[in-house]
């Protein structure tokens, strides 16, 4: 548990080692996780080099980098409602649905930012 009574530079410190040990737990437990890290680590470069206005630039990478930032939500969502009971129940179901469509339209918003600003190129 987070040190409540923390204060300035402390406070930053333990929210940089909880972030941490948050990526290092989504990395080591979640395959969708590792593969939008591994997804990104090739893509990133790409969109430096593919976008031709900073604007774009910003465009490319920040449709990447909010994959892996719903996944973890996502995650969180999904170790939460197990944490609670691994039998099946409606509403837990409904909660991990909801949360795998928020990656769904995230992955989707991404295809259309690199879509529309890569393809017009190519016409």
């Amino acid at each position: 548990m987070a040190n409540q009574q923390a204060k300035g530079l402390q406070r930053l410190v333990n929210a940089w080692r909880f972030s941490q040990l948050g990526f290092k737990a989504a990395y080591q437990h979640e395959e969708a996780f590792r593969q939008e890290v591994w997804a990104l680590l090739v893509l990133l470069p790409l969109s430096l080099w593919l976008g031709g206005t900073p604007v774009e630039r910003a465009l490319l990478l920040g449709s990447l980098l909010l994959v892996p930032i719903v996944e973890l939500l996502n995650s969180a969502i999904e170790t939460n409602v197990d944490r609670v009971g691994l039998e099946h129940h409606e509403l837990s179901g409904r909660a991990k649905d909801i949360a795998s469509a928020a990656v769904f339209l995230v992955i989707v918003f991404a295809a259309s930012v690199w879509a529309l600003i890569l393809i017009p190129r190519w016409l």
